[in-house]
């Protein structure tokens, strides 16, 4: 598997995210045209996409989406997935062949739901089940990389740009009711296939541009819970962190956010008590969760997309909407070629989080 040497360029990367409220399918290759558009913001070492919706006939299954650096790597997965899961279908991930995606591993895609025995033995809730087989692939299985492990949605990702990282994953074919998009620059980390993003853990899917300068906080933190970081860039740990806040800490994805881009104490000491008394308590009990340094992430889940910047609102991030649908992107270049006529554009404040959710909460 490719991985770039040890190199330190300025930051770019681009985002882009796309949801209909309406649960309507909207086509892969429309998030492809927005993030291209971007193309000099990043520098061919990475992109990919996260597609919502995109698997109704297996909507029930969590899909596995996997890398391999060789076939003994596969063999040894799969004995693994054998023992855990009841495999529902298996097959490489199509892809059409194109001279600017090289080296490429084996890309396969497992459609899998948990053993009831295996589950039953292991006392977990069901998705703890399956995040912790994941986890185990990742750092028990050398050559073996997962990377997504939802319902009902999938990333794509590779080295390249991201333009041609959709061509090769033949995003054209596929149908979501949101897609989440992103053209990386890497700064302190290699650009590799696992590096690429989104980076995924179940249904939470994170695209991000900047930098995370608590890096090692977050992760030292993160990994006490059962985390490992294995996959060689900063971003990772942030689709980790709001695994833990929503799914295990019972947070919601408003106060998750005030966590990871949290307001700053003077900010805080001027709210109404009620809610200075909240985020006072999130802020101490969540304190090395805090992210800091410049960002824009978006975050997709199962049933909609969070915008959010970083508190001092150090990258740019412009949203617009059109009827049902909500636009999200780095540049408004990137949302007018693909909606030339917006009903309402405008940016967001540095740690407010725009939450984007489905009418009536699910497809």
């Amino acid at each position: 598997m490719y991985r770039e040497g040890e190199v330190r360029i300025p930051s770019g990367c681009a985002i882009s995210g796309i949801i209909s409220r309406k649960g309507k399918n909207i086509c892969g290759d429309l998030a492809v045209k927005s993030i291209s558009i971007m193309h000099d913001r990043s520098n061919g070492l990475g992109g990919g996409f996260a597609g919502y919706g995109i698997y109704p006939q297996y909507k029930d299954f969590y899909a596995l989406h996997i890398f391999y650096e060789g076939n003994s790597a596969r063999e040894e997965c799969e004995r693994f997935l054998d023992r855990h899961f009841d495999v529902i279908n298996l097959s490489k991930i199509p892809v059409r062949k194109t001279s600017k995606i090289t080296n490429e591993p084996l890309i396969w895609r497992y459609f899998v739901t948990p053993l009831p025995t295996k589950l039953t033995d292991s006392q977990l809730e069901e998705k703890e089940f399956v995040s912790r087989s994941v986890i185990k692939i990742n750092t028990l299985i050398n050559g073996a990389y997962v990377f997504s492990s939802g319902k009902n949605m999938g990333v794509f990702k590779a080295v390249g740009f991201p333009e041609d990282v959709g061509e090769f994953y033949r995003l054209d074919e596929y149908e979501g009711y949101a897609w989440t998009a992103h053209g990386r620059y890497p700064t302190n980390t290699p650009g590799w296939w696992g590096g690429a993003h989104p980076f995924a853990m179940l249904d939470f899917s994170i695209v991000h541009n900047g930098e995370i300068s608590s890096y090692d906080a977050n992760r030292r933190f993160i990994e006490m819970f059962g985390y490992k970081c294995t996959l060689q860039t900063d971003t990772e740990v942030i689709t980790y962190i709001f695994d833990y806040l929503v799914r295990k800490q019972g947070l919601s994805l408003k106060d998750a956010s005030k966590v990871v881009s949290a307001p700053f104490w003077s900010k805080i000491d001027k709210l109404p008590q009620d809610e200075k008394e909240k985020l006072t308590y999130l802020r101490n009990v969540y304190s090395s969760l805090l992210i800091t340094g410049p960002f824009s992430i978006i975050l997709g889940f199962n049933g909609g997309l969070i915008a959010l910047n970083d508190r001092l609102k150090l990258r740019s991030m412009v949203i617009g909407e059109k009827d049902d649908v909500v636009y999200i992107s780095s540049e408004e270049s990137a949302i007018r070629i693909i909606q030339p006529n917006l009903d309402k554009i405008w940016s967001p404040n540095g740690g407010e989080p725009v939450i984007i959710t489905l009418e009536g909460g699910a497809v």
